[in-house]
């Protein structure tokens, strides 16, 4: 939905008091990946030209500025490093301890293995290529290996699973399935055991010790649904949290001590601007216990606080909406929507996203209900 001038307007006004940091980005074409590179940097990709770049950027130096931020002169992303693929790219990760990234394409099913560079280069460039002939399937996911040795899990169906080695390409695992269930989303818990959930919401777990790999599956009908995933991990991998987001606007928590049976569920008031469903993203926050973000319905991302969560009747409040995006949205034929969206690992309250028009917005909203507590408390 379009913003008139005087909402536009209402809302920046209203976003001093929301936020306790605010900082945009341009990129001439949008990105569906945001990819931790280090404290303080991203890796981003074009997924709908013809010359696709993929950059590292540097956030906004204002927002680790300790005191008084108005001293501080660097208020802008900066373009760290910057490379180009010849195709769309569906999916970007970095290579845990590593400073290179691989990437699958939308046209091709083998994975691009890139090299950021170091300080004494600002070019990304491309330096191996993962072969995946076996298979034809393209828009594979990705996930990053926790081995010394630097792998990457990916597949675009269950059946097709397979680990590899980033440097030698040499296969390391694969899964002995025959399910053409399609792939959402896959994610490692530990060095061995790792996460997959498929789109019609089935989840399998699965350990690189054995090809064999347990699955599932929704005790209800989800027909017509299109579901993504969110994994919290934890010390212990039966501890690890799931949520599953489905394209009406479900949500399903559970964890992998039993994955067949929710813990907390609920039904959320969401109205689809993308029918494609590509853009679903729910993520755990890594330092608010019990936090949920939630995109790729519109030009939102939501927040919810699932604690007060239990059966899948209720439709909860979220506790925080960034509606930023909305105003960069200058076509009014065009229904804009978030494309993706990450946690600082660090910073309870901050997160990134990335909208269809190809803006980046980093943001810090502000807790009001801590914030009158703790001044309750200064009073007392």
């Amino acid at each position: 939905m379009d913003m008139s001038s005087d909402e536009a307007d209402d809302w920046f006004m209203e976003s001093l008091t929301l936020y306790k940091d605010l900082h945009e980005f341009q990129l001439e074409h949008p990105t569906k990946t945001i990819e931790w590179t280090g404290e303080k940097s991203i890796c981003v990709a074009d997924y709908s030209s013809g010359k696709n770049e993929i950059l590292e950027l540097l956030l906004p130096l204002k927002l680790y500025a300790m005191g008084n931020q108005g001293l501080c002169p660097e208020r802008d992303f900066k373009v760290q490093h910057g490379g180009f693929s010849d195709e769309p790219v569906e999916c970007l990760r970095h290579i845990f301890g590593k400073r290179c990234v691989v990437t699958s394409g939308r046209h091709n099913s083998n994975l691009q293995v890139w090299d950021i560079g170091e300080d004494n280069s600002d070019i990304i460039k491309r330096t191996g290529v993962i072969n995946c002939s076996h298979t034809s399937a393209t828009g594979r996911k990705l996930a990053s290996g926790f081995t010394e040795d630097p792998s990457v899990l990916h597949g675009s169906t269950i059946c097709d699973i397979q680990q590899t080695d980033v440097a030698s390409g040499r296969m390391l695992y694969a899964v002995e399935t025959d399910s053409l269930d399609v792939v959402s989303g896959l994610q490692f818990v530990n060095t061995n055991t790792f996460v997959i959930c498929a789109t019609n919401g089935t989840l399998y777990v699965g350990d690189s010790r054995d090809p064999k790999i347990n699955h599932y599956a929704l005790s209800e009908s989800t027909t017509g649904s299109h579901w993504a995933f969110g994994l919290r991990t934890q010390c212990d991998p039966a501890m690890c949290t799931v949520a599953r987001l489905s394209s009406s606007g479900q949500v399903i928590v559970s964890d992998l001590r039993n994955p067949s049976t929710p813990i907390r569920q609920a039904r959320l008031n969401l109205q689809q601007n993308d029918p494609s469903n590509e853009f679903l993203t729910v993520t755990w926050a890594p330092a608010l216990d019990n936090h949920l973000a939630v995109s790729g319905f519109d030009g939102s991302v939501r927040i919810f606080d699932t604690r007060s969560w239990s059966n899948g009747s209720q439709m909860p409040q979220p506790i925080f909406v960034h509606r930023g995006h909305d105003l960069c949205e200058e076509k009014a034929d065009t229904n804009l929507v978030v494309t993706t969206h990450v946690w600082h690992p660090g910073r309870p309250r901050t997160l990134l996203s990335a909208a269809s028009d190809g803006s980046i917005h980093v943001w810090d909203w502000v807790d009001k209900d801590n914030e009158s507590t703790e001044k309750l408390q200064k009073i007392i």
